[in-house]
């Protein structure tokens, strides 16, 4: 058993859950989460906004001032058969590319045991 963590845009949250679900995987987590990745606004891009005026009085004006804002995301998070790992990750890739930085980053890993809380049995599939 695997653990496929993905963060995705906010937008993009009913697409992903209506695809995992269409291709067998219905039971996943997801929960609103707030962070950032390495990259910064690149100084360079911000010179050249400046130079053509005044920032734009709107999300993406107040984005490049603040370099460390935390940006809204989606956590999902699934547990599925070691085979199935590589069919979830293309579904959310596929998903939730738009070929941009912020797309989202997914990260595997193991599981190595699992128990239901109703009776404390482990459980033999893992959910």
């Amino acid at each position: 058993m695997k653990e496929v963590m993905a963060f995705i845009r906010t937008n993009k949250v009913n697409a992903t859950k209506a695809a995992l679900a269409d291709h067998g995987f219905p039971a996943f987590t997801c929960r609103p989460v707030l962070g950032r990745g390495k990259a910064g606004i690149d100084p360079m891009v911000l010179d050249v906004v400046l130079s053509q005026g005044e920032l734009p009085q709107n999300a993406v004006g107040e984005h490049m001032t603040e370099t460390g804002r935390l940006i809204a995301k989606r956590f999902f998070t699934l547990i599925v058969n070691d085979d199935d790992v590589k069919r979830v990750v293309e579904i959310v890739i596929s998903t939730n590319r738009t070929g941009n930085p912020g797309d989202g980053k997914i990260f595997i890993l193991p599981i190595v045991d699992a128990y239901q809380v109703r009776n404390g049995e482990r459980a033999e599939d893992g959910y």
